[in-house]
């Protein structure tokens, strides 16, 4: 048994199976429901850092009750409000209640004349979370703090999580977010979506965030699931958003065709025990078609657009490459490898060239690209990255060298979070000790 507080602040007895129970609720609805609660509070106190202040004392409130008392029908709504109490109260200690009141009421008023249709603009965007992506984005702060708190407040990852995903300290990560919040409050920065005319100034930010968010649900750093597809489906939502407040900007356009490509193989990538399921050995024809028209469809009109592909282009393209292609075999293996030199050239990255090496080992086989993912490895640039000992220990094991490719394996397996990765990676190693045994 454990002791909780009810709703009247009295302490009681919970079973330890109803508080656990609890635990595993809240930590779905937050991990469901905690970008749209952040910006709900955002917008109703005005400050980032005060609503995820708020949202984390909501959250404490219910791990106190919600074993006692059950689990609300709508957490996130139970959480919103309990919240948004905190909040009140506070403004009440604070002597500002009335005008807070004064503010809410016309907000209130404005929210009822749009409804009713008096006012529009077919430039207003009336999505919080949206929102609060572009506040996050805000150009007061530096590239690596806007994709940090985004990171944190939007997609929902903790601090460990972006840390291992940039490969910087944990501390690294948490000042950054600290720093962002007290600025956005130093700056005064509003709760809104900027005027068409600035779009661009903060496109880039947004586009990466979005992005970054997307992969956390195609391949989480953490947790014991392969795949989040919640979590990508709305990452690619805000995406089609911004791509419809900006349809001329052919990386908005690009940025989804690269979503809805990956998007599309989610049901297949998993099986129904969680294993993941690599790419060549997944059921393409249960891959969403529709999906992929609308992918290609995207990606025609960044092309039409006609200012050349930029990095979302050219990554779009290889997706597309497998998406179209009706087996494995048939992966058009040299043009991945084209499409990847220029996306090395336009946005170098050690992971881009470690990705163009598996890319190599298609097209020419894996001598060649052992090489590259060897030059990579003296260059310590992808130093405690679990894809590089996991692509190393791929290609070692099509060499036939079992024994060096079963301790990559192994140290793929130590260095990721993810534990469904990590399953799968010693269950590899596992198979080759069997073969040479």
């Amino acid at each position: 048994m454990s002791d909780v507080t009810d709703a009247a602040g009295a302490v009681v007895p919970a079973d330890d199976a109803d508080v656990d129970r609890a635990r595993r609720a809240l930590a779905a609805v937050w991990r469901i429901e905690s970008a749209r609660i952040i910006a709900t509070l955002t917008r109703f106190v005005g400050d980032v850092g005060q609503a995820e202040d708020l949202a984390q004392e909501a959250m404490l409130e219910a791990l106190r009750q919600w074993p006692v008392e059950g689990v609300p029908r709508n957490g996130g709504a139970w959480l919103t409000a309990v919240a948004k109490r905190r909040a009140i109260d506070g403004w009440r200690r604070r002597e500002r209640l009335d005008e807070r009141y004064a503010a809410m009421a016309r907000d209130l008023e404005e929210e009822e004349r749009t409804a009713s249709g008096t006012f529009w603009d077919p430039d207003t965007i009336d999505d919080d979370v949206l929102r609060l992506v572009f506040v996050a984005c805000h150009p007061v702060l530096s590239r690596e703090a806007q994709i940090a708190l985004t990171l944190r407040i939007v997609g929902g990852l903790s601090s460990e999580e972006i840390a291992r995903a940039f490969l910087v300290p944990v501390a690294t990560i948490q000042q950054r977010i600290v720093r962002a919040k007290k600025t956005l409050a130093a700056a005064n920065v509003p709760f809104e979506v900027p005027e068409p005319q600035d779009y661009a100034e903060r496109l880039g930010s947004v586009l990466s965030v979005l992005y970054l968010i997307f992969n956390e649900g195609y391949l989480p750093a953490a947790g014991d699931q392969w795949v989040r597809p919640d979590v990508s489906a709305e990452a690619l939502r805000l995406a089609r958003m911004v791509a419809g407040l900006m349809p001329r900007e052919p990386e908005a356009q690009s940025l989804v065709a690269l979503m809805e490509f990956h998007a599309a193989r989610f049901a297949t990538r998993v099986a129904r025990d969680g294993t993941p399921i690599p790419l060549d050995e997944q059921d393409r024809s249960r891959w969403d078609r529709a999906q992929i028209e609308r992918g290609r469809a995207a990606l025609a009109r960044a092309d039409r657009i006609g200012r050349g592909r930029a990095s979302y282009g050219l990554q779009a393209a290889i997706a597309e490459c497998h998406a179209v292609a009706p087996t494995a075999e048939d992966t058009d293996w040299a043009r991945i490898v084209v499409l990847y030199e220029a996306l090395g050239r336009i946005a170098p990255s050690p992971v881009v060239e470690l990705n163009r090496a598996v890319a190599v080992a298609m097209s020419t086989g894996p001598a060649s690209a052992l090489r590259l993912v060897d030059d990579l490895e003296r260059s310590g640039r992808l130093a405690g990255y679990a894809g590089l000992p996991a692509v190393r220990g791929e290609l070692l094991a099509r060499l036939g060298r079992n024994e060096e490719a079963r301790g990559e394996l192994e140290s793929a397996a130590r260095l990721t979070g993810n534990e469904r990765e990590r399953a799968a990676l010693l269950a590899k190693a596992a198979g080759l000790g069997r073969a040479v045994e």
